[in-house]
C-alpha cells in the first residue's frame, strides 16, 4: 500500500509560509507581516532606522544601516490620534505643575501679578526682570527654581522665550550661576523634548516631517562614530532649528548620553552672550544686540574646533585605507 503524501505536503506547505513571511514581510530586522506582527513590535518600526534602543545604549551596526533608502514606519489607523492625547495628557500634567509654582511664587501684589508672564518681546523682559529683582534678595531660592522651571518646559515644548529667560539670567544672577542654570536647563528639557519624541510624538513626526528625518538620518549614520562632536556642532551653529535636533534624535538613532552632553556643552557659547547682554538688559534695544561680529566669530571658530576631531578622525582612517 503505497504511504500518502499528505504529511509531506503539508510540511512543505509550512516551510514555504515560513519562507514567504521572512523574505516578503523583513522591515529594519522585523517580521511585519499581518498574520504574525504584534501590536508591540509594530510600534517599534522607525524612519529607516533599525529598531534598538536609544535611550540605554550605542547603536552597534553599521553606520550605513541607520538610514534606509525611504521611510520604514507603517502607518496604523489611530496612531495620530493617540499622539495627540498622549502630548494633551503631558501638557496638561506640565501646566498643572507650572500653576503649583506659581502658587509658591513670592507675594506679589496684584498690579504685579500682571507682569508675571512669559515674556514674547523685550520690553515684557525688562518689567519681568524688575519684578524678580525686587524680590530676588528676600525670595531668592522661589526664582532661581522659578526662572528653571519655566526654562525647561519652554524647552521642552519647543515654545520659543527661552531666549528671553536666558538674558533675564544675566540680570539677575552672576555670570557662573546664570550660565550653569541656562546650560542645565536647555540640556534637561531638550531631553524631555527628546523623551516625548521617542515615547509618543512619533506618528506625528511621520506625517509632517517625514522626507527631512530620513535625510537627517543619512547624516547622523556617517557620524555615528563621534556623535557628541555632531550634537555640539550642531548646537553652536544655527544650521538645524534645536526644535528638529529635539524631536528627531531618538528617531535616528542618536542616544540619550551624548545628546544631553553634547547639549549641555553645545548651548554654553551662545548662551554666555546672551547672560552677557542681560547684565545690561535695560539698555538693550533689541535682542539681537546680544550678537556681535565678534561673538559669531568665536562661535564659528568653536563650531570648526568641535567638528574637527571627527573630520581629521574620518580623513585618517581613508588614509589608512590605501
Amino acid at each position: 500500500m503505497p504511504k500518502s503524501s499528505k504529511p509531506n505536503s503539508v510540511e512543505s506547505n509550512a516551510k514555504d509560509n515560513n519562507k514567504k513571511v521572512t523574505s516578503e514581510s523583513l522591515v529594519g530586522g522585523e517580521a511585519i507581516s499581518d498574520s504574525t506582527t504584534s501590536y508591540s513590535s509594530s510600534r517599534r518600526r522607525t524612519f529607516g532606522v533599525t529598531p534598538r534602543d536609544p535611550i540605554h545604549s550605542e547603536p552597534a551596526d553599521e553606520a550605513n544601516s541607520s538610514a534606509a533608502a525611504s521611510a520604514a514606519y507603517v502607518y496604523r489607523k489611530g496612531d495620530t490620534r493617540r499622539a495627540v492625547l498622549w502630548l494633551g495628557a503631558i501638557f496638561s500634567m506640565a501646566l498643572l505643575l507650572m500653576y503649583i509654582l506659581y502658587l509658591n511664587m513670592p507675594p506679589f501684589t496684584a498690579e504685579e501679578s500682571q507682569l508675571l508672564r512669559l515674556p514674547a518681546t523685550l520690553d515684557d523682559a525688562k518689567q519681568l526682570g524688575n519684578l524678580l529683582y525686587k524680590y530676588k534678595s528676600t525670595y531668592f531660592a522661589q526664582v532661581l527654581i522659578g526662572l528653571a522651571i519655566t526654562y525647561v518646559f519652554l524647552q521642552t515644548f519647543a515654545i520659543p522665550g527661552s531666549i528671553f529667560l536666558s538674558i533675564l539670567s544675566g540680570y539677575l544672577f552672576p555670570l557662573p550661576l546664570a550660565l550653569t542654570l541656562v546650560c542645565t536647563c536647555s540640556a534637561i528639557g531638550a531631553s524631555f523634548c527628546y523623551l516625548l519624541s521617542y515615547l509618543a510624538l512619533r506618528p506625528l513626526l511621520h506625517k509632517h516631517v517625514a522626507n527631512r528625518i530620513s535625510s537627517w538620518a543619512t547624516e547622523v549614520a556617517e557620524h555615528r562614530e563621534h556623535l557628541f562632536n555632531y550634537i555640539l556642532f550642531l548646537r553652536i551653529t544655527p544650521f538645524l532649528p534645536n526644535w528638529f535636533i529635539n524631536l528627531a534624535s531618538p528617531i535616528v538613532g542618536v542616544s540619550l548620553v551624548p545628546f544631553f552632553i553634547g547639549t549641555f556643552f553645545g548651548v554654553m557659547p551662545p548662551s554666555v552672550f546672551a547672560i552677557q547682554g542681560g547684565q545690561t538688559l535695560q539698555k538693550l534695544a533689541s535682542t539681537s544686540e546680544t550678537v556681535t561680529w565678534r561673538s559669531v566669530s568665536i562661535l564659528a571658530v568653536l563650531a570648526l574646533l568641535a567638528i574637527a576631531p571627527a573630520v581629521f578622525k574620518n580623513r585618517l582612517k581613508q588614509r589608512l585605507k590605501f
